[in-house]
């Protein structure tokens, strides 16, 4: 107790920018900053958008009823020109997480999917195609990383009327769906995002990207062929699981509600290594791959 009150008053006493009873504490990048409650020396991020683009930019978090594997908006305050809106600090990405120790064991990787997977089942059940999907993008709210939230819902896009189809926009390229890259000027987003789903499992089991190459091109025509590799590291429910997710055709794939009920899930054999090495199969770590 001595110890938040001597918190608290240090931040009081700061020179440091304040917005309402928030102390902006450093610059992240982009438009972030890291932040702390001044009444209670609570850590928070902060995230600045200019009025003109702030209803737009978080519309979807006034559609999705609030989850607990999202983040969600702690307090927002509005200056004349910005508004700083608040979320909960969180503790690393799993993009980052996966590079330091290269790949997760099956029964840790299903836990931490379930909870990804079911985010997103959640948001396309009222309409709302998230986009941009990637490990990057889910966070842990807790330091033993047991727990993940997806970091944000700003920009995801709301369909109109329930139509599934939107305009076609890359990502990151190892995520991108083989329908983004044919002709067409709009793809479902439902099964794009399901895409991106399916390249995060692969992902995190394996250790490296299902399709990938320094070469832009050479990339997206391995993604269009869509011949996948998988070590027998993996359980045949991983290798079932992974095959209906990354098909080339987005109607054959399996939509978020249908990945929940796969028994890859609830399988009792998911512990350990599920027959083998990281060695095996990690030829190559997760690389930082520019959006």
């Amino acid at each position: 107790m001595g110890h938040a009150k001597y918190v608290v008053e240090t931040f009081k006493n700061t020179k440091l920018p304040c917005m309402g009873k928030y102390v902006l504490l450093e610059f992240l990048g982009s438009n972030i900053f890291r932040a702390a409650n001044m009444d209670t020396g609570k850590e928070l991020t902060c995230k600045v958008f200019h009025i003109t683009r702030y209803w737009e930019s978080l519309a979807a978090y006034f559609r999705v009823p609030a989850n607990k594997n999202i983040n969600q908006i702690v307090d927002t305050v509005f200056g004349d020109t910005m508004a700083y809106v608040f979320f909960e600090h969180c503790y690393g990405d799993l993009h980052a997480c996966l590079r330091s120790i290269k790949r997760f064991r099956e029964d840790e990787a299903a836990k931490l999917f379930h909870q990804i997977v079911s985010v997103v089942a959640h948001c396309h059940d009222y309409g709302v195609i998230l986009r941009d999907l990637k490990l990057k993008r889910f966070v842990f709210k807790d330091e033993d990383r047991c727990y993940l939230r997806l970091d944000t819902l700003e920009d995801a896009y709301i369909l109109e009327q329930g139509v599934d189809s939107l305009p076609r926009r890359h990502g990151c390229p190892v995520y991108t769906s083989p329908e983004v890259l044919q002709a067409e000027s709009t793809s479902s987003g439902k099964a794009a995002d399901v895409w991106c789903l399916g390249v995060m499992l692969y992902t995190i089991l394996v250790g490296h990207y299902p399709f990938n190459d320094m070469d832009l091109s050479s990339l997206f025509q391995k993604i269009k062929r869509c011949k996948l590799s998988l070590p027998d590291i993996l359980s045949p429910k991983a290798k079932c699981l992974i095959h209906n997710i990354l098909r080339s055709d987005p109607l054959e794939r399996l939509t978020a509600r249908e990945i929940l009920d796969h028994p890859w899930f609830c399988t009792s054999a998911l512990t350990g290594n599920a027959g083998g090495d990281a060695s095996e199969c990690c030829d190559q770590t997760v690389p930082n791959i520019p959006s």
